[in-house]
């Protein structure tokens, strides 16, 4: 019992931890106040069943891979998908 106490804290210990190092959304006002090193774009295609919210963590998780620190969503559309893209920094 000890051990699988042990194995869930663990698991859990390590969810929280990687979501602490996700992209963060900003606006282009907080990326030119902060001057903050614009490192390129990333793209993303998502149903539209799919909440926005899912664009985001989407866009977030490209943009990590990437190298970014944070993420300023540029454009947003499409009928049966949505398209999305956002400038990448760090």
């Amino acid at each position: 019992m000890k051990v699988f106490n042990a194995l869930i804290i663990t698991l859990a210990a390590s969810f929280f931890s990687l979501s602490a190092f996700a992209a963060t959304e900003i606006t282009q006002e907080q990326a030119k106040a902060n001057n903050y090193e614009k490192i390129g774009v990333v793209d993303v295609t998502k149903k539209v069943t799919q909440s926005p919210t899912d664009i985001s963590e989407a866009l977030s998780k490209l943009a990590d891979e990437k190298g970014g620190k944070y993420f300023v969503i540029i454009a947003e559309g499409g009928n049966n998908e949505v398209h999305a893209s956002a400038d990448v920094y760090k």
